[in-house]
């Protein structure tokens, strides 16, 4: 079910997958929405209630003023406190990974575990794929072949406009975000204290597996890693594997 909630005089929506499970917060990367993570949110059913923002920018949430690190985080604290829910687990990929470690760095308590999809402590975001992208076409059909393999990836999106195809992201917007991604994250990282998995794909070309070891042994005892045969998008490229690690993580948990 989808729902709107207003922050700052700002419109964000949010998809509820509903069920009685426990809550599970997700934060999609850039160039998606919360739609992406239906086929996460069947899998992990009954035992788990997704509930996944279309972060500011993307989605049916409204374009914003500013992409700060501070403004993603605050959304995610408002979406909490809006929802009225205890402390919960919190998973992210990408963009919504950083956003998820640093909302659980900075609000001690208020997440029980947290799922990060292949980003890293510290990120130097590529934008060139933002700036390459076609941004319109006449039908849905020529908007997804001129994107070729990306298609699939950005197909959740794809919106009609008065003026033919484009997308439910603004492209300059993108790329704003994407420069305030940039930066060194150790010191969130770090900060977090709850059971962490941290999900990589095998042939990404964003968390290299060094980072990614560095990252678990700089939060030791406290943090595992998993890689999976997948590109960046873990939970796209191998859907039924992610979601299996997913839950592994989360019923090790309930059961400690």
């Amino acid at each position: 079910m989808r729902e709107f909630f207003t922050v700052d005089q700002q419109r964000l929506s949010f998809l509820d997958f509903g069920g009685s499970g426990l809550p599970m917060l997700a934060f999609h990367g850039h160039y998606n929405e919360a739609s992406v993570f239906a086929p996460l949110a069947q899998a992990l059913a009954p035992r788990w209630r997704v509930i996944a923002l279309d972060q500011r920018g993307h989605g049916e949430s409204d374009r914003a003023q500013s992409y700060h690190r501070a403004d993603y985080v605050a959304d995610i604290a408002a979406f909490h406190r809006h929802l009225g829910l205890g402390p919960v687990a919190v998973l992210g990929h990408s963009l919504g990974g950083v956003n998820a470690y640093q909302y659980t760095a900075r609000h001690a308590g208020q997440v029980t575990a947290l799922i990060v999809e292949d980003i890293g402590a510290v990120v130097n975001a590529d934008w060139s794929l933002t700036t390459r992208l076609p941004r319109n076409a006449q039908s849905r059909q020529a908007l997804a072949s001129a994107l070729g393999s990306t298609a699939p990836y950005l197909e959740c999106s794809f919106r009609q406009f008065d003026d033919g195809w484009g997308y439910s992201f603004d492209i300059d917007h993108t790329v704003l975000s994407h420069k305030a991604l940039t930066g060194d994250h150790w010191s969130d990282w770090e900060s977090v204290t709850c059971p962490t998995l941290l999900i990589r794909g095998t042939g990404s070309v964003v968390l290299a597996q060094d980072h990614a070891r560095e990252m678990i042994a700089r939060r030791a005892g406290q943090a595992q890693l998993a890689e999976l045969p997948a590109g960046h998008v873990v939970h796209r490229d191998a859907p039924d594997q992610f979601a299996a690690t997913v839950r592994t993580f989360l019923s090790q948990l309930s059961t400690a």
